[in-house]
């Protein structure tokens, strides 16, 4: 057909023997063949918008936001695994301690030897088009047995107006930068120093979170959780299972194409009641406790680097964080070896602040290398507390750490680490091995 309108356009155009009768019947035939090819057009797409129909289900008033072409699995949630192990030698093979700190059990250098770290599972799906769900449970290697830990389990909502967000459930708070990220995400094998001291590494509870981002250019974020208070810093559950609560809000922006930042600040206050701070260092089955208030405040610091912002060749990412603690209230059972004795109902109300910095640069793709140096500071408690692990003496605590990784892809990664560890009055020289390899579905961790 398009070659018969090419000769009759050329007849018209070009023959003047034609008369005016003659070039109407031609123009009636070039408006009955555009028509025709115009019919056969809007067949076509008729055709494929039936089969694009077939092969990918619309949603409906009653169906879950998730398409998908096999409606059995409609609701079936993304599994995914992350795997550690590591080798671990020490050369101080005493319990480790952080003189002027009582820390939550959860705070030590971890087994020496081979180990399997802490692997995860993590199952996530939307419950329907209001809600998103998460769990993830975690295999802790504790004294040399396994035990399966419930690391995380909540609910957020997905359509809430005007930028706000609400999380109910046990999950990781969303003060200071690196508390929110699973430990499998850090640049370094350990967290940081004040991390450790003020956190017994991570700070988790079972609560609410409200948070809501603003709509400007600049990234606003502010938000509030309210806990139970069963985790360290706080303890006892006091308040009828209302004790702990936090307040943070978060800045960031871009500088040009190549730069990135984000500022925070965060506040914890925790009411703790018989806080459990593990066994008394003569090792005789007894534990210390404290009741009475908490008062942390973080800010932090993190800064991005890559060419026009795309990080495959080469980043960088500086980091900081810094704590600052006030406690007011009781001591009991605490362990005075020097003594001879355990001192009971003993006033405690001091100050203790600690910072960290680090560096972690992607030199070449797949290679990365980073430095980081962390440090601790205690008042000193007074006369009553002469020989207990709250006497820091002349001591001030510092870690430093150098890390070399290669990671074959974002899902498969090596580490080799080296850290000097002087948290204690003796100088612990530390290397750390580590693989950590992700299966399945993983979610994008934020900035």
């Amino acid at each position: 057909m398009a070659p018969r309108m090419i000769i009759l356009m050329w007849l018209v155009a070009s023959s003047p023997a034609f008369a005016a009768s003659e070039i109407d019947l031609l123009r009636a035939e070039l408006d009955r063949l555009r028509a025709d090819y115009e019919t056969r057009i809007q067949a076509l797409e008729r055709r494929l918008a039936a089969a694009e129909a077939r092969t990918t289900p619309t949603a409906t008033a009653t169906a879950a936001p998730r398409p998908s072409a096999n409606p059995e699995s409609a609701f079936n949630p993304a599994v995914g695994a992350v795997l550690v192990g590591s080798y671990r030698s020490f050369d101080d093979e005493g319990e480790f301690s952080i003189p002027g700190f009582i820390l939550d059990e959860e705070a030590g250098r971890g087994e020496e030897g081979f180990s399997l770290g802490e692997s995860e599972f993590n199952l996530q799906a939307n419950v329907d088009d209001k809600f998103h769900a998460n769990a993830t449970f975690a295999l802790a290697d504790e004294d040399g047995s396994t035990e399966v830990e419930l690391e995380e389990a909540w609910i957020q909502s997905t359509a809430l107006p005007h930028g706000l967000t609400l999380r109910a459930g046990r999950f990781f708070s969303d003060v200071g930068y690196l508390n929110q990220f699973h430990r499998h995400a850090d640049d370094f094998t350990d967290r940081p120093l004040p991390y450790r001291a003020f956190f017994g590494n991570q700070y988790t509870d079972d609560g609410v979170r409200l948070s809501w981002i603003a709509p400007t250019d600049l990234f606003v974020e502010l938000g509030a959780e309210w806990f139970r208070g069963a985790a360290y810093p706080a303890g006892g559950s006091d308040n009828q299972g209302k004790g702990a609560w936090t307040g943070f809000l978060h800045l960031g922006g871009d500088l040009g194409t190549s730069h990135s930042w984000r500022l925070g600040v965060s506040r914890v206050g925790a009411d703790s009641r018989g806080r459990t701070t593990g066994e008394d260092e003569n090792g005789d089955g007894g534990s210390t406790t404290f009741s009475g208030d908490t008062d942390l405040w973080i800010a932090d610091l993190v800064w991005k680097w890559a060419p026009d912002g795309n990080p495959t060749e080469r980043f960088l990412k500086f980091q900081a964080e810094y704590f600052a603690r006030d406690e007011d209230g009781i001591f009991l059972n605490l362990d005075q070896p020097d003594l001879g004795a355990d001192t009971t109902n003993v006033p405690y109300d001091a100050d203790q602040s600690g910072w960290y910095a680090q560096a972690y640069y992607q030199f070449m793709p797949g290679w990365r290398i980073g430095a980081r140096h962390a440090a601790l500071s205690a008042d000193d408690p007074g006369a009553a507390f002469a020989g207990t692990v709250l006497d820091r003496g002349r001591h001030t605590p510092k870690h430093d750490s150098l890390v070399l990784e290669w990671a074959n892809s974002e899902f498969a990664r090596l580490r080799l680490q080296f850290n000097r560890d002087r948290s204690s009055r003796d100088t612990d020289n530390q290397v750390v091995l580590q693989y950590i390899m992700s299966l399945g579905a993983h979610g994008a961790h934020k900035f």
